[in-house]
């Protein structure tokens, strides 16, 4: 079987991987397991997505843990790897409070935190727990500058349309600002968070899952930052790939604008290889199946275990 040693290969993307979120029920023990064997097996990072609710899109109702508490748990159980939200909703928080959670959790896990927003999509969940749907790039503007102020250490008093606060200040003071990083398509977003963020993330189906696709939408992402006065060199490109370990035993529905990375082992390497090649700087996987049994098989395929 062909096992490309991709650590050996100059300009190798950090290599990353996302827990399960709504692909099946998965209980606190199991996120261990897999949080535990990604971080052996030599996975650069663990990630849990942000969200609440899915339903109504013809699949049964479904959610997944809390993200916040999750990363906290993850945090205490694991010991080198990242971790972070992909991505964490500023609507789902007041943005004080959620930059206290992130310095909590960085905390926690000794400063591996990579705090990764966006402003949200899935206007079901937002009903559902009461949050407000609309003027979601205003309300983004006005948290993501409260929130990096707040984790750089400033005392904060603003008056905004969104939100208010009157000299906020988060105690005890955090050992260090955490990596920021935004994940988001929108413009507005864009704009507001490029000139201050150290990474930018997209999702697979933005750029439909290939090298070329991608290089040709973070393109896209050099024309806001340089519009924003950003050079575009110094803001790393994450990308989440989609591959696909078994065809039998698929959990998540086919996407025809965004196909997974399937076929031989080798081909799984190449994939994140040719990422690299696009402009990718981390490449995080979204396996389908997602299991410990999933992580296992990607660290002896991808060789990002100790030769």
């Amino acid at each position: 079987m062909s096992r490309p040693r991709l650590r050996s290969v100059s300009k190798l993307p950090r290599i990353g991987i996302q827990l399960p979120e709504v692909e099946r029920d998965v209980r606190w023990p199991e996120y261990v397991a897999m949080a535990r064997t990604a971080e052996r097996v030599g996975f650069d990072s663990v990630w849990v997505g942000d969200h609440l609710l899915y339903r109504g899109d013809g699949r049964p109702e479904r959610g997944p843990w809390e993200a916040w508490t999750t990363l906290a748990g993850i945090a205490a159980v694991t010991e080198r790897v990242e971790l972070g939200p992909l991505v964490a909703c500023t609507g789902f928080h007041a943005p004080a409070m959620l930059a206290k959670q992130a310095t909590t959790v960085d905390e926690i896990s000794g400063g591996r935190l990579v705090l990764a927003l966006g402003a949200g999509w899935n206007e079901v969940e937002f009903g559902a727990f009461g949050f407000p749907f609309d003027r979601r790039a205003s309300r983004f503007e006005e948290s993501f500058g409260v929130i990096r102020r707040l984790i750089a250490g400033e005392r904060v008093t603003f008056r905004g349309e969104h939100v208010r606060l009157d000299d906020a200040v988060l105690l005890p003071a955090p050992a260090r600002r955490p990596r920021l990083m935004v994940g988001s398509t929108g413009p507005r977003v864009l704009a507001a968070a490029l000139p201050h963020v150290d990474a930018w993330n997209t999702w697979f189906d933005w750029y439909g899952n290939s090298p070329d696709g991608f290089a040709a939408r973070t393109a896209e992402i050099d024309e806001i930052a340089q519009r924003v006065g950003r050079d575009p060199a110094e803001i790393e490109r994450s990308a989440c790939l989609l591959v696909a370990l078994d065809a039998t035993t698929r959990e998540r529905p086919d996407d025809p604008t965004a196909p997974p990375i399937t076929g031989p082992p080798s081909a799984i390497g190449e994939a994140i290889l040719s990422m690299g090649a696009a402009g990718a700087h981390e490449v995080i996987l979204v396996v389908d199946p997602i299991s410990e049994a999933s992580i296992e098989t990607l660290g002896e395929i991808l060789a990002v275990g100790s030769a």
